[in-house]
């Protein structure tokens, strides 16, 4: 296996905590340094196709973003199914060994040509330890440095971080830093030196605190669509950002109140029509970053026709408002390749908040 080309691990403690976010800034900011860089994500997890390959929806957002040069093939490896685990546990001598050559012959191929390697991981540090490549055993395997991304505090994510290093430690792999990420902009200073103490008495430097991005917490409303599996009406082309959603309870002569902040998302049922009347005519496509019916029901087709010619987003499910909300604000937002308006502001922000030149000593 390669030995020569730099490489970092970057691992999370958790989930949705900004491990990908940091990897696409990190990449980004390497590239902007005249480094040639390459890119690994060993197990994909949330497996999507990429024509005949099954890879990671993160390996696809990569692969789109950046011309690495790379096979996506080579960049996700290893796809989890549902049966992978057991499949392994019935099998382990024959398939561990297997599945350790195949992230080593595609982090040679993701290696080729470049200056350095970013090696994403899957959450935690321990994921993976039911099949015997857990994040720790993968960046051994690869002879890799780690570094941990964490949310923002100083108790809570300096004990995750402690966990995880621990797991590193066991495996005999170095931890080089940690990064934190969505702290309120106005703790920033804050948190760099506390966390940054208690930090430094785990051995681990702080890297980088990285603010909140409120509009990177925001869907877009194809994916909102995906999450409640609603039925396109009328999709007019454009990235849509939602920024609220409210439930359509309210009377149509307070309907201002629904247009007040830009990307608002309605969740009504098609039956209120006094309301739906008032979008139309109170000019709702600027505000409105669509409006989706709930419990089945549609407005007439007048409504419709000529709620598809003023321009708002239309779409429809069988839920009723209550659980269409609650599933919209409990979904887990990731960053999509669509996510045009996104992508610069995650760039800046990386560059800006991590100490990359500490880094890329430290390897």
């Amino acid at each position: 296996m390669n030995l020569d080309t730099r490489r970092i691990f970057v691992a999370a403690t958790r989930m949705n905590d900004g491990k990908t976010t940091t990897c696409l800034g990190l990449t980004a900011a390497l590239q902007a340094m005249g480094l040639h860089v390459g890119y690994i994500k060993p197990i994909a997890q949330r497996v999507v196709m990429s024509g005949e390959d099954q890879v990671d929806e993160d390996t696809l957002l990569i692969d789109g973003l950046f011309d690495l040069d790379i096979p996506i093939a080579a960049m996700s490896p290893v796809a989890i199914g549902p049966d992978f685990t057991k499949q392994y546990l019935e099998n382990p001598d024959e398939i561990g060994p297997q599945l350790k050559d195949r992230i080593c012959r595609a982090f040679d191929r993701s290696a080729y040509g470049k200056d350095i390697v970013v090696v994403e991981g899957s959450g935690h540090a321990g994921v993976g330890s039911v099949f015997g490549a857990s994040n720790a055993d993968n960046a051994k395997v690869l002879g890799s440095k780690a570094i941990i991304v964490a949310a923002g505090g100083i108790g809570k994510p300096i004990d995750e971080i402690a966990l995880n290093k621990a797991l590193f430690d066991k495996a005999g792999v170095q931890v080089v830093g940690a990064i934190l990420n969505k702290v309120m902009p106005d703790k920033l200073e804050f948190i760099r030196d506390f966390a940054g103490r208690g930090l430094r008495k785990l051995g681990v430097p702080l890297l980088g605190v990285v603010p909140l991005q409120e509009m990177l917490v925001y869907p877009n409303l194809d994916q909102v669509a995906d999450e409640t599996k609603a039925r396109w009406i009328h999709q007019p082309e454009g990235l849509r950002r939602v920024r609220r959603v409210v439930i359509g309870a309210m009377s149509a002569r307070r309907h201002a109140e629904y247009l007040r902040v830009p990307g608002t998302l309605v969740i009504v049922p098609g039956d209120r029509e006094d309301l739906l009347e008032a979008f139309i005519l109170g000019d709702g496509a600027k505000s409105l970053s669509g409006v989706i019916f709930s419990n089945g029901l549609l407005p007439n087709d007048d409504i419709v026709r000529r709620m598809k010619e003023a321009g708002i987003p239309l779409a429809a499910v069988e839920a009723e408002s209550f659980a269409v909300t609650a599933r919209i604000n409990n979904m887990s937002v990731k960053t999509m390749r669509q996510d045009a308006d996104k992508i610069p502001v995650i760039q800046k922000m990386i560059s800006e908040s991590v100490d990359i030149p500490t880094l890329l000593k430290s390897l």
